[in-house]
């Protein structure tokens, strides 16, 4: 088995669309050998205030994030990470409240393109897997079409809920610059999350790593759930191309079957790639 740090800097509970509540998620990347963890759920940071408590029981370094969905050149789905965030800061928290509140509308729009194609009841259905309906998310979807036999786990999402699939609903999140400064202004770091899984071409990646490091963007995922050894290759090439700090998480958001995610530790960034650590007083 590969070499594992003790270092998530990207994990989700039941506040967005995780499975596990804040004290599960905190005890099983424990249990996994976690030291540090970030708690980034989406557009929210309702979570953090409860986290900071379990982890003074488990003798966790919890780092407050969080995960702004970002729409990005005509349309384009990015995630944002802050990491080191002020969860009380006024701004943030009116403005992720806003984000939330659109979960909603666009829950319906899925529910109603999926009825289309012969597939009734998915509203209230992701609804149940749904403990705040403010976060209602595709990925609620997504395991209602699998536990109701309309698709496996490895394909529901490319199925149905991707863009240009039957229940797709465009939504219009908020944009680049306005993710990176909400973060910066509460104190945080922004990273770009999961970079290599939005199958942009590099020239288009360059651009979006370009525009986000003007607004004042510090960091890249290099290490995710999402890459390949290959694709955390080159994460790492950008990082010192553009100056970019290398960060590692493991997107958490339940066990899997049909893959391994070990919340709380996660492979290092490939060698003599700069990290993220000192800067949220990681000591590896």
């Amino acid at each position: 088995m590969q070499h594992l740090i003790p270092v998530d800097l990207h994990s989700h509970t039941t506040n967005s669309d995780g499975s596990l509540s804040v004290t599960e998620l905190l005890t099983k990347a424990k249990e996994n050998g976690g030291k540090y963890l970030a708690l980034t759920d989406h557009d929210t940071v309702n979570g953090i205030k409860e986290a900071r408590e379990v982890a003074k029981t488990l003798d966790l370094q919890l780092i407050a994030g969080v995960e702004i969905s970002v729409t990005w050149n005509r349309g384009d789905l990015v995630h944002i990470v802050g990491l080191n965030v002020d969860e009380n800061n006024q701004t943030l928290v009116e403005e992720l409240n806003k984000l939330r509140a659109s979960r909603i509308e666009r829950g319906r729009k899925i529910a109603a393109n999926l009825a289309k194609v012969g597939i009734h009841g998915a509203f209230e259905g992701a609804m149940s897997y749904c403990k705040n309906p403010e976060a209602l998310s595709r990925t609620h979807f997504n395991q209602w079409l699998v536990d109701n036999d309309y698709a496996k786990a490895s394909n529901a999402f490319s199925k149905y809920l991707a863009p240009g699939k039957p229940g797709y609903a465009a939504q219009t999140w908020t944009s680049l610059e306005n993710a990176v400064t909400w973060i910066k202004n509460s104190g945080g770091i922004a990273v770009i999350a999961h970079p290599a899984r939005y199958n942009f071409t590099r020239t288009k990646l360059i651009r979006l790593i370009e525009e986000f490091k003007g607004f004042g963007g510090r960091g890249l995922e290099v290490v995710s759930s999402s890459h390949s050894q290959l694709d955390e290759i080159e994460m790492a090439k950008l990082c010192q191309q553009f100056g970019l700090l290398a960060s590692v998480g493991s997107d958490f958001h339940k066990s899997e079957t049909y893959r391994k995610i070990y919340v709380g530790t996660n492979k290092m960034p490939p060698q003599d790639t700069p990290t993220i650590f000192s800067e949220l007083g990681i000591l590896i």
